[in-house]
C-alpha cells in the first residue's frame, strides 16, 4: 500500500504534463514513505501557500509568497474531484533532485534474449505439463495453458539478475537472546549481534564471514556449526561506550534446526513435475539472508528488502525536518531455470539531524494539520545536557513551565524551566513547547530543545501531503536514470560486484547483466461511443471528447450548485455572480452536447462561507456543519450537487464527502472553482465533469466495440473487483480496514455499483464477502433480467504470500452466495476465475530499441510478458496497459488463482488489456483493469468516512498510532458511528464514488 501513482486517472487536457484535479485524495498511506517512484502519482498541494505562521523558527518553504504550493496542473492528476496531484512540482524550492531527461536504457547495447527462454524450453515444458494430469489438482494454483501469441514482438531488459545457486546444503540455525527482556526493540538486537561478531567466541566457532543472518532469530551457515553453541556478549549502547566490566551481558544460544538442500529448488526450477508444490521459501529466505549480508552491514534497511546508504548522491531535502533518501531494493525470485535477484531503487524519507525543538517546529509548520506528535514518536535523541541517548516515546501534555516536580536538592517543587536553569544554568530558549517523555516504563519527561536527533534514522510516520508532493519529485526518474542507477550504484552498493566472504564462502555469484526477455505490445481494443463512432486513440493510450457523445446519456434533472467559500483568490463573488452564470450556462451546454439529458432551468445555486482554518479543529468540522447548513436549504433535495471547491484542502473533500454520501443521501461531483472558471481548456475541464455526472447517474460513457467485447457478450458474464484498504501510520490503533467488491451489472461493462465495509483492522481477507457477493449477484439479475453465467473476479491488494488464503477463505465465500440462489434441483453454480493483481512489486522492463519505446524510454502502452521472469509453474503475466505520465512505468502483475472459465493466454491477456480502457473517468487506458480499480477508488471513497481515525482522532481529543491508551473496541465502536451503516439508500447502487 504504498504510495500508488499514476492509475491513469485524469484524462483530458493532454497539452500539459499531467492533469492535476481539483481535490486531494489520502492515497499511499500505509508505507510512511516507502516511496516506488511515482507510478501513481503523488497527492494534491493545492493552494496551500497561506502566510507564514510566526513560527519561532524560520521556516524553509518561502510559504509567503500566495503560490507557496500551488499544486495545480502538473502531475498524474486524477482527473476529476479526487486528488490532483500535482503540485507545482517543486521549482525554485531547493528540494528533490533535478529529474533527468528520459530516453531508452543501453539503447545501443546488443540485447540477446535469454538462452533459457530463446530456446523454447519454457513452451516445451508447458506443454509437457499439460499432457500430465497435474492440472487437475484442485488443491494447486492453475497451470499456465500457454503462451501469448498475440501482438508485435519486443525484446525487453529487466531488472533481474542471475544468481549462482550453491551446491548447498545450507544449515540453518535458531538464535535465542538470554535475558530476553529489551531485546523486543530491533535496534537492540541489531547492536547485539554487531558486538557478537567482535567477539573471539564468534571467530573460533568458525562464524565469521561464513554466516548470514536477520539480527534476530535466524542464522545461516555455510557448514555444520559445534552444538551446543553459546556466546557471552558484553553490551553496550553504541561505540563510543566500550561494555563496561560487570554491565550488562547477553547470552546468544545457537541452535540447529535444518538443513535445506538446494538442489531442490534447481529440480522446481526446472520445472519436474513432482516439485509442482514445493514450498520455495525456506531456501529462498535463506538466500535473501545470504545476498543482505553485505548490505546490513554496510547500509539501514528499512521495512522489506529495501537497503538505504549515506554514499552516492546524498539525501535531498523535503523540508519540515525531513529528507529523502535514494537505496535499494534486493530479493530473491524463482524464474524458468534460473534463480534471480529483483534490484530496484526505492527512495524513502530520513530525519533531518539537528536540534528536536527546531525540527519538530518546522515539522509543524510545514502544513495545516502536521502534528509534532507525528514527528517525534519513536525517534532516537542525545540528551545535550547529560550526553546519553534515548528514544522518544511520546510528547507530553505539559510543556516546560506548566509541569512542576519536586526536587529536594532545589528546595521543593520545581517547573522543568527552572529545574534547567538552577541545575544545568540552561535558559530554555522555547519553553511553551510540549515536553518530550524519553522514558521506559517510567516517564521521563525533557524539554525539546535539550535532544539532538542521531543520525540515519528512518521516519516511519505519515508523511504530510507536501512531503510526498517533494517525495515524488525526488523519487520520480526516467527508466534510463533508474536503469542506470541500479547497473552502477544498486549493484555495487548491495555487494553484488566485488563479492564479500559471505558470499564467497556460500558459493553464490551474482551475473552483472540484465536479463533480457521477449514481450509483445497487444493491439490497442476497439472503443465505441454514441452511434458508433470510435476516438481515435495516441500512443499514449488517450483520446478525447472533441464531437463526441457518450453511449449512453443520463438525465441530469433536480440538480443544484453549491460555493464553497475558504478566502481563495478565485471564488466567485456569491449565487447571483454573474460570471457564475456564464459557467453554469457553460457546463449545462457541454452536457447536452455529449448526450446527457439537461432540462433548461437554472440549478438552484447556495453558497457556504465556511469558518478559516484554525489548528484546534484540525479536521474542520465547524466548516463542514457550515456546509450541511447551506445544503438543507435546497428544497426540494436536488439529486445531485455541483461543489465548486475553493481549494484543495482534503479536509473539506473528505467532510463534503462524508457528509453527503451517509448522512444527506445525495450524490456529488466536486471541482475546483480556480480549474472550471479559467477559459484556457475550459471544455476540456467541463467534459471531464460530465464524464462523472454521466456514470453517477446511470449513463455509460464509452463501450468496447463488438469485435472487442464479443467474449464478454457471448454469455452474460458479471465482473468483478474486489480491494482492501488498512490503516496507515498516524491511524488511531484498531481503525478498521474497509472492503469494497464492484461488479457490473449488464452486458456493457461500464456501470460497477459497489458494496463497502469495515471489518477487522489490517485483515487482508474480506470478512464479509458472501453478502457483498449476494447485493452484486442480485443487482445484475435486476438489471439484467438473469444471473450470470460466467464471474471473473480481478482481487486487488493481496500479498504473495496470500495468494493461496484467496483461494481457501475467499474463494469458498463466493461459492456460498452463489449457493444462495439455488432452486430445488437447479444449484445455481456459475464458472469462477480469480486473478489478483499486484502493483506492489519491483519489476520493471526497458524497451532495448527505441521503435518498442515510448518518447520517454518507457514500454508503449499495451506491453505484455509472460515468459523469463513469471511463474514456473502458475499461470500470470505483467502488463502494462497505460502511457506513462511521469518516472519509470510500473506494470502490473495478474497472476491466475483460480480458473473455471478455463482462459487461454492471448484471452485473459487481450480482455484484461481491454477493460484497462473501460475506466469512465478518464479518456485513457489506465494501469490497474477498471472492476480492480473501481474497487480501490470505492475503498479510498470509504477512507473519507473514517477520516477522524485514519488522522489519529479518537473521541474529543488525539492519539498517535499504537498508543496503549486507547482501547480497540472503543475505536471500532467509533468507527461504526462514523460509518453510520455506509451509504444512503438513494446512492448504494450507484458509481457514487467515482
Amino acid at each position: 500500500m504504498a504510495y500508488r501513482g499514476d492509475r491513469g486517472r485524469g484524462g483530458f487536457d493532454r497539452g500539459r504534463g499531467g492533469r492535476g484535479s481539483p481535490v486531494p485524495s489520502d492515497r499511499g498511506r500505509n508505507s510512511p514513505s516507502g516511496f516506488r517512484g511515482a507510478d501513481r502519482g503523488g497527492r494534491g498541494g493545492f493552494d496551500r501557500g497561506r502566510g507564514g505562521r510566526g513560527s519561532p523558527v524560520p521556516s524553509d518553504r518561502g510559504r509567503n509568497s500566495p503560490s507557496g504550493f500551488r499544486g495545480s496542473d502538473r502531475g498524474g492528476g486524477r482527473g476529476g474531484d479526487r486528488g490532483g496531484r500535482g503540485f507545482d512540482r517543486g521549482r525554485g524550492r531547493g528540494f528533490g533532485a533535478p529529474r533527468e531527461q528520459g530516453g531508452v536504457f543501453l539503447e545501443n547495447q546488443p540485447a540477446t534474449v535469454d538462452a533459457r527462454v530463446a530456446d523454447d524450453s519454457d513452451k516445451a515444458l508447458v506443454a509437457r505439463l499439460r499432457n500430465t494430469q497435474l492440472g487437475n489438482d484442485p488443491d494447486s494454483m492453475p497451470l499456465r495453458p500457454d503462451f501469448g501469441t498475440v501482438g508485435v514482438p519486443i525484446k525487453l531488459r529487466t531488472n533481474f539478475f542471475p544468481v549462482r545457486v550453491p551446491k548447498g546444503p545450507l544449515h540453518e540455525y535458531d538464535v535465542a537472546i538470554t535475558p530476553a527482556a529489551g531485546t523486543a526493540v530491533r535496534r537492540v538486537r541489531r547492536r547485539i549481534f554487531q558486538l557478537a561478531e567482535q567477539t573471539t567466541e564468534w571467530q573460533n566457532s568458525g562464524m565469521r564471514g561464513t554466516v548470514a543472518h536477520d539480527s534476530s532469530s535466524k542464522l545461516i551457515s555455510a557448514r555444520v556449526l559445534a552444538q551446543p553453541l553459546t556466546i557471552k556478549v558484553p553490551y553496550s549502547d553504541d561505540d563510543d561506550q566500550p561494555p563496561e566490566k560487570g554491565g550488562k551481558e547477553y547470552t546468544l544460544t545457537i541452535k540447529f534446526i535444518q538443513e535445506i538442500n538446494t538442489q531442490d529448488l534447481m529440480s522446481y526450477l526446472n520445472g519436474d513435475n513432482q516439485y509442482r508444490n514445493y514450498n520455495t521459501l525456506p531456501v529462498i529466505s535463506a538466500l535473501n539472508l545470504i545476498l543482505a549480508a553485505h548490505p546490513l552491514r554496510s547500509g539501514i534497511k528499512v521495512g522489506q528488502d529495501r537497503y538505504f546508504f549515506r554514499s552516492g548522491t546524498g539525501p535531498s531535502n523535503l523540508g519540515g525536518g525531513l529528507e529523502a533518501w535514494k537505496g535499494f531494493y534486493s530479493s530473491v525470485r524463482p524464474a524458468h531455470r534460473q534463480l534471480m535477484v529483483n534490484v530496484n531503487v526505492c527512495t524513502t524519507a530520513f530525519y533531518t539531524p539537528g536540534n528536536l525543538a527546531v525540527q519538530m517546529m518546522t515539522f509543524n509548520d510545514y502544513s495545516f494539520g502536521a502534528r509534532m506528535e507525528a514527528f517525534c514518536r519513536g525517534v532516537r535523541v542525545k540528551a545535550t545536557h547529560l550526553n546519553y541517548r534515548k528514544t522518544v516515546k511520546c510528547l507530553a501534555r505539559q510543556n516546560a513551565r506548566q509541569y512542576t516536580f519536586t526536587c529536594d536538592e532545589l528546595g521543593g517543587r520545581v517547573s522543568v524551566e527552572q529545574y534547567f536553569l538552577q541545575k544545568y544554568k540552561i535558559k530554555l530558549k522555547y519553553p511553551n513547547l510540549p515536553l518530550v517523555d524519553v522514558g521506559g516504563q517510567k516517564k521521563n519527561f525533557l524539554p525539546a530543545e535539550v535532544c539532538e536527533i542521531l543520525p540515519d534514522q528512518p521516519f516511519r510516520g505519515k508523511l504530510t501531503d507536501e512531503h510526498t508532493a517533494t517525495m515524488i519529485t525526488v523519487a520520480c526518474q526516467p527508466p534510463n536514470a533508474n536503469g542506470n542507477a541500479i547497473m552502477n550504484n544498486g549493484l555495487r552498493e548491495l555487494g553484488f560486484v566485488n563479492p564479500g566472504p559471505t558470499l564467497a564462502s556460500f558459493g553464490v555469484s551474482i551475473g552483472p547483466n540484465m536479463a533480457v526477455v521477449p514481450g509483445r505490445i497487444l493491439p490497442r481494443p476497439g472503443l465505441k461511443y454514441a452511434n458508433n463512432v470510435s476516438p481515435a486513440v495516441d500512443d499514449r493510450a488517450s483520446w478525447n471528447l472533441r464531437n463526441i457523445r457518450f453511449a449512453t446519456g443520463a438525465r441530469l434533472e433536480k440538480w443544484a450548485v453549491l460555493l464553497i467559500g475558504d478566502r481563495g483568490r478565485d471564488e466567485f463573488q456569491g449565487p447571483q455572480d454573474p460570471a457564475l452564470r456564464t459557467v453554469i450556462n457553460g457546463f449545462m451546454a457541454m452536457c447536452k452536447n455529449s448526450g446527457i439529458a439537461v432540462s433548461n432551468e437554472q440549478p438552484p445555486v447556495v453558497a457556504a462561507n465556511i469558518p478559516p482554518q484554525d489548528k484546534s479543529d484540525p479536521l474542520r468540522k465547524n466548516a463542514i456543519s457550515t456546509i450541511r447548513d447551506s445544503l438543507m436549504q435546497l428544497r426540494p433535495k436536488p439529486s445531485l450537487v455541483l461543489v465548486m471547491l475553493s481549494n484543495g484542502d482534503k479536509n473539506i473533500y473528505e467532510g463534503l464527502k462524508h457528509l453527503c454520501d451517509v448522512y444527506l443521501d445525495v450524490a456529488t461531483v466536486c471541482v475546483h472553482v480556480g480549474k472550471i472558471r479559467k477559459e484556457k481548456g475550459q471544455p476540456q475541464y467541463f467534459a471531464n465533469v460530465a464524464l462523472k455526472v454521466n456514470m453517477k447517474n446511470g449513463g455509460v460513457n464509452h463501450k468496447l466495440d463488438e469485435n472487442t467485447g464479443k467474449w464478454l457478450s457471448s454469455e452474460p458474464t458479471m465482473v468483478v473487483g474486489m480491494d482492501v484498504t488498512h490503516p496507515g501510520p498516524g491511524s488511531a490503533r484498531g481503525t478498521p480496514s474497509i472492503a469494497a467488491v464492484v461488479a457490473s451489472v449488464d452486458n456493457h461493462f461500464a456501470q460497477y455499483p459497489a458494496s463497502l465495509e469495515i471489518q477487522e483492522s489490517r485483515k487482508e481477507m474480506i470478512t464479509n464477502l458472501k453478502e457483498m457477493m449476494v447485493a452484486r449477484l442480485q443487482l445484475f439479475r435486476q438489471r439484467s433480467k438473469v444471473l450470470p453465467k460466467r464471474v471473473l473476479v480481478y482481487r486487488d491488494g493481496v500479498s504473495e504470500g496470500q495468494f493461496n488464503i484467496v483461494r481457501l477463505e475467499e474463494l469458498p465465500e463466493i461459492v456460498k452466495a452463489f449457493h444462495t440462489f439455488d432452486q430445488p434441483k437447479k444449484p445455481y453454480r456459475p464458472q469462477l476465475t480469480i486473478v489478483i493483481c499486484g502493483k506492489r512489486h519491483h519489476t520493471r522492463f526497458y524497451p532495448t530499441e527505441g521503435k518498442d519505446a515510448a518518447n520517454d524510454g518507457n514500454p508503449r502502452p499495451g506491453t505484455v510478458v509472460d515468459r523469463g521472469v513469471t511463474a514456473v509453474y502458475d499461470f500470470d503475466f505483467f502488463l502494462q496497459a497505460h502511457g506513462g505520465l511521469q518516472g519509470t512505468t510500473k506494470p502490473t502483475h495478474y497472476y491466475v488463482v483460480h480458473d473455471e472459465i478455463g482462459f487461454r493466454s492471448d484471452n485473459l491477456q487481450g480482455l484484461t488489456n481491454a477493460l484497462s480502457y473501460m475506466f469512465a473517468r478518464a479518456t485513457k487506458a489506465v494501469s490497474l483493469v477498471s472492476p480492480a480499480y473501481y474497487a480501490d477508488v470505492a475503498c479510498e471513497r470509504g477512507r473519507c468516512y473514517l477520516r477522524k481515525l485514519l488522522q489519529g482522532h479518537i473521541g474529543d481529543g488525539t492519539t498517535a498510532s499504537g498508543s496503549a491508551s486507547t482501547n480497540e473496541q472503543d475505536v471500532m465502536r467509533e468507527a461504526q458511528a462514523l460509518w453510520r451503516g455506509g451509504v444512503s439508500k438513494n446512492l448504494k447502487d450507484t458509481m457514487f464514488y467515482l
